[in-house]
């Protein structure tokens, strides 16, 4: 046969046995294609285009369906005073109120405050304004202000910020802070003592009054978003999250220059505090009792004339600074059988002898970890005595008059504190005292038969073994009048009055007179008393069932006792009460334990959820939610077919499990997630498979051209 003949026919007869082969290719081919595409296009490159109803996108739909008639809850802090707006626009208060400044019970529809130096302004939803408090210079004038959206106030001051952008003033304008005539474009005030600071429109800063630390020179200031004005000082937040500061920085209290990732700052007396994205805060200038290091989860901050207050996401108000120090801090203490309460902090004895102690320590009035065999413990207003059991005594805290001079004291059975000066009452009645005596207070040494003995502010208190009472020091008040008492078994002193339980359980006090007189010697119906301390302003009374009675100043909660039961001991301070139970816990009450109550309202974020290509989140579902702070959401994400899940990225610190499609997210702030998906790839290719088929496909078909070839060979 002719070679090119033969070639055709073994062609013809060799394509039959390749169809396989090309079928097998014709299904792998596009699979290795569809690997390719999944690669080429990894997930996050696609976003998911939200549909719009009626002129809402769905994630802005969704955000409006939030409860009607909530107000944003925030602080405000005076000279000595807290004020804060709950979330349904009612408004509290705790501190000073020599004014009249917390008397805010009956106010409604707030939606803003600012506290003064000893006055309480608020604005209403409907742009008018109320105030209360000290009006000596009309600071409280106000009553006729409409369209304002903001107040700050300060010192003798209120300022008010109109809608148009225009600035109003009343009070005090002796260094012509109130001159705002003429100001425009204003978007935020700021009131100093002396001064004050408006921000502008275009992120330029005007200022006006007192200028002798240089306060009011930022003019040349720019992009700035927020400012506030202190004592003698003016702070600005940058757009960038830095801050900036003119003024006095006697205490340190401008050193901002370091400050990063700011969100908010306040201006106190001689301190600055800053708030940063995170929810911590930072501060600078007059530390005593102002470190804030250890906040979280705070929202807002306000800076006060010695303390600073701190709003958290939950509602909860936390503060530091002036009153509060942490001397109410007690509620892990164990095994205590004695306590005392100095002006600013708390003092307990343990069983064994050991001394633990809170509160405020600017001179070590609390370094008392190392004492031992500790008998009897007293406290004054910045230091602190101990009796040891072999009646010798030791003291810490400030020592400027000598009142920590008692080492070489010997044969002591009981000691007290004063607030500068120190006595001890020896075995055999008599006593000695150190420190202060420029009203005669440690002029005690002719004293004889003293069986308990009590020191306050500038004089000193002896029970005589007859039930009879001496007293020696400072008597503008009359404190030191006790002559005529009888029948007495103990005595407690305060700043300026003197409290007597006599042995029938009733009690007598004598001292409250004019500027000082806060009720607290309005004591003449107490009966079955078994104990009396006396505070600043303050008086207590121990009953034998238990319970604890008061009267007095209670401007910082410090008889705001009434629930206390099982009590064999208080002790009063400056301005809160301690109270020692018969399981050896303790319980206090003062500014600390106030705040502690509040909660003026959770604050609520946004949770904006979306997706990629592949899937969708089925809960709570896709959009914008708000959701108040500490609120678990749970998400649910469900992927399309031919897709899987991949993870959840965004703001992601408090899901649970990033990995997972069913998890929960904490609120804590505005959060944005996204749920990632990406196609399911092909089954791998079995290579070697492959080739086996092939392989065999091929060997298949030339078996068949083979016998084919033979069969058709001639015979």
């Amino acid at each position: 046969m002719h070679k090119g003949v033969a070639a055709v026919k073994n062609r013809k007869m060799l394509l039959p046995a390749l169809l396989p082969i090309a079928l097998v290719f014709s299904l792998i081919l596009p699979a290795l294609t569809v690997g390719a595409s999944a690669i080429l296009h990894p997930p996050g490159d696609y976003s998911i285009d939200h549909s719009t109803v009626d002129g809402y996108s769905i994630a802005s739909a969704m955000a409006l369906d939030t409860p009607q008639g909530k107000v944003t809850p925030m602080i405000a802090v005076g000279s000595s005073h807290t004020v804060g707006v709950k979330d349904d626009g009612t408004v509290v208060t705790v501190g000073d109120n020599s004014y009249g400044q917390c008397d805010v019970g009956n106010w409604t529809d707030i939606v803003q405050v600012a506290a003064g130096d000893g006055h309480t302004v608020g604005v209403k939803s409907d742009g008018t304004v109320v105030a209360v408090g000290d009006n000596d210079w009309g600071q409280c004038d106000v009553g006729n202000w409409t369209d304002i959206t903001q107040v700050a106030a300060d010192g003798k001051h209120t300022v008010g910020l109109k809608t148009d952008g225009t600035v109003v003033a009343v009070g005090a304008n002796i260094t012509g802070q109130c001159d705002v005539g003429g100001w425009a474009d204003i978007v935020q005030v700021a009131a100093g003592f002396w001064h004050t600071v408006g921000l502008k429109t275009d992120g330029t800063v005007v200022a006006v009054g007192a200028n002798w630390y240089q306060q009011c020179d930022a003019s040349s200031w720019k992009n700035i978003i927020q400012v506030d004005a202190g004592y003698l000082h003016t702070v600005g937040l940058k757009s960038d999250g830095t801050v900036v500061a003119v003024g006095d920085n006697d205490w340190g209290q401008s050193n901002v220059g370091r400050w990063r990732d700011i969100t908010q700052v306040g201006a106190g007396y001689s301190h600055t505090v800053g708030l940063k994205s995170d929810g911590t805060a930072v501060a600078v200038g007059d530390n005593g009792g102002l470190d804030v290091s250890a906040w979280t989860y705070i929202v807002q901050i306000a800076a006060g004339f010695h303390h600073t207050v701190g709003l958290k996401t939950d509602g909860t108000v936390v503060a530091v600074g002036s009153n509060y120090n942490g001397k109410c801090d007690i509620g892990n203490w164990t095994y205590i059988v004695q306590i005392v309460a100095g002006c600013h902090y708390t003092v307990g004895l343990k069983t064994g002898g050991t001394v633990v102690a809170v509160g405020r320590n600017d001179s070590g009035q609390c370094d008392v970890g190392s004492w031992t065999d500790i008998f009897q413990v007293a406290a004054g207003c910045g230091h602190t005595v101990g009796l040891k059991s072999d009646g010798t005594v030791v003291a810490v805290g400030y020592n400027y008059y000598g009142q920590c001079d008692v080492g070489d004291w010997t044969d002591i059975i009981q000691v007290a504190a004063g607030d500068s000066h120190t006595v001890g009452l020896r075995s055999d009645g008599t006593l000695v005292a150190m420190g202060r005596n420029d009203y005669k207070q440690c002029n005690v040494d002719d004293w004889t038969d003293i069986t308990q003995v009590a020191a306050g502010y500038g004089h000193t208190v002896g029970v005589r073994g007859d039930g009879t009472v001496v007293a020696e020091g400072w008597n503008d008040s009359g404190q030191c009048d006790v002559g005529g008492w009888t029948d007495i078994t103990q005595v407690a002193v305060g700043s300026y009055h003197t409290v007597g339980l006599k042995s029938d359980g009733s009690v007598v006090a004598i001292g409250c007179v004019g500027w000082t007189d806060y009720e607290q010697c309005n004591v003449s119906g107490w009966a079955n008393i078994i104990w009396v301390a006396a505070g600043d302003s303050h008086t207590m009374g121990l009953k034998d069932d238990g319970t604890v009675v008061a009267t007095g100043s209670n401007e910082d909660g410090q008889c705001n006792i009434g629930g206390w039961t099982d009590i064999i001991q208080v002790g009063a301070g400056d301005s809160h009460t301690v109270g020692l139970k018969a399981d050896g816990t303790v319980v206090a009450a003062g500014l600390e334990t106030e705040l502690a109550k509040w909660n003026i309202g959770a604050i609520e974020h946004p949770l904006t959820i979306s997706s990629n290509i592949g899937g969708l989140v089925t809960t709570p579902g896709e959009g914008t939610f708000t959701y108040d702070t500490g609120t678990v959401v749970d998400l649910v994400a469900e992927p399309e077919e031919g897709y899987r899940f991949v993870n959840w990225t965004g703001d992601v610190d408090t899901v649970i499990s990033v990995n997972a499609t069913t998890t929960s997210i904490t609120i804590h702030g505005d959060y944005s997630i996204t749920a990632n998906f990406e196609k399911i790839p092909p089954p791998p290719i079995n290579w070697p498979l492959v080739g086996g088929i092939i392989a065999a496909v091929v060997a298949g078909g030339l078996a068949i051209f083979l016998v084919r070839r033979r069969g058709r060979s001639p015979a």
